[in-house]
């Protein structure tokens, strides 16, 4: 009695169990609605603004459109190959390169569907056409253009960070615009507690930039213990301190060292005594206008005298090299890399004849 009893009920057991495991998934939120499919058929088009025959590269204006579609996708990341990146809903879109010249960038594409992903690559060999973002040409005589320059004054902390020897003013004394050039005049004489004058000029909250071709064409001063600078500092420094903010300086020169100039880079773990930096002798460095430059973009920080390369800088992403910098002319006296001043100088003047910042 007790089989035939087991008997008839075992397919309403069965049918209960199945019920209960069909409920469980349901709770569960296994619902097939819920399942991510990867993105497939990733496809990229681009447009080079004005290309045609005559310029297989585009017009100059750097501008780039691309049309992006992939099956399942519903978000995109573009990474341009010049640093930058944007987070797309949508594959139409228009970018502009800013680094002037005819380069070739490598553009990745990352189609997202929640946590599935797939990516592609393409090419864009793009002409970008020079602009002037910044100058100076100094052709007014008088006081320096206070729209575009203001000062360090007085001796700084520990002169200025270096045990410089100078008290750096805005007088005219020390600083002036004449026929054509700014001239920055260190002067041996008594001046607040100091025993010599100078000036330092900076762009900072005027201008500043981020990658860039920089130039200055300067005549340097001469005598033992000048220290002539043209050179950028991060606008962040306020807030994260030197070195961290990072220094380009772009040309340094020491009266002591005729002739010698350094193109150094100064970043947190490279700094002070430890910086990354490249010298060359040039001749006549104090008696002729040169032309002092550096070519810097989100892969390199190039230095040059006269057009002519002399040190090459591997700039990463993980560097401060990456963010706006102000500009810096000065010229100190003594200090840890200036040296020993000589006894008998009495002045001697730093002039520039132009500064020129191109994108």
């Amino acid at each position: 009695m007790q089989n035939s009893i087991y008997n008839y009920n075992k397919p309403l057991v069965l049918l209960l169990a199945l019920i209960l495991l069909i409920s469980c998934s349901s709770s569960d939120g296994g619902s097939s609605n819920d399942i991510e499919i990867t993105p497939s058929n990733l496809v990229i088009s681009t447009e080079i603004v004005g290309k045609n025959s005559t310029n297989p590269n585009g017009d100059g204006s750097g501008i780039v459109k691309f049309t992006i579609s992939a099956t399942n996708a519903s978000s995109y990341i573009i990474s341009y190959g010049d640093g930058n990146v944007l987070n797309a809903t949508s594959g139409l879109n228009s970018y502009t390169y800013k680094t002037a010249g005819t380069f070739s960038y490598i553009v990745t594409v990352t189609a997202n569907n929640g946590s599935k992903s797939i990516s592609s690559t393409v090419t864009v060999t793009i002409n970008v056409s020079s602009e002037t973002l910044f100058s100076d040409e100094f052709n007014t005589d008088g006081t320096p253009d206070s729209s575009k320059w203001g000062y360090d004054i007085g001796t700084g902390s520990g002169g200025w960070g270096n045990n410089e020897s100078q008290n750096y003013t805005n007088r005219p004394d020390n600083v002036k615009v004449e026929n054509g050039v700014l001239k920055i005049i260190a002067k041996k004489e008594s001046y607040q507690g100091s025993n010599y004058t100078s000036a330092r000029l900076l762009s900072k909250g005027k201008f500043s930039v981020k990658y860039g071709k920089i130039e200055f064409r300067a005549k340097l001063p001469v005598g033992g213990g000048t220290w002539p600078a043209l050179w950028m500092l991060g606008d962040n420094i306020s807030t994260v301190s030197w070195p961290a903010c990072g220094e380009i300086d772009i040309m340094e020169h020491i009266g002591n060292d005729l002739n010698k100039i350094h193109g150094t880079l100064h970043y947190t773990g490279r700094s002070g005594g430890n910086a990354d930096s490249t010298s060359k002798v040039i001749s006549n460095a104090t008696t002729e206008f040169h032309i002092y430059s550096i070519d810097w973009r989100a892969d390199y920080i190039k230095f040059y005298i006269d057009n002519v390369l002399f040190k090459t800088f591997t700039n990463t992403s993980n560097l401060p090299f990456n963010q706006k910098f102000f500009l810096i002319m000065n010229c100190a006296m003594g200090g840890n890399f200036g040296g020993t001043i000589d006894p008998n100088f009495v002045s001697s003047t730093f002039e520039i004849d132009y500064v020129r910042v191109y994108n």
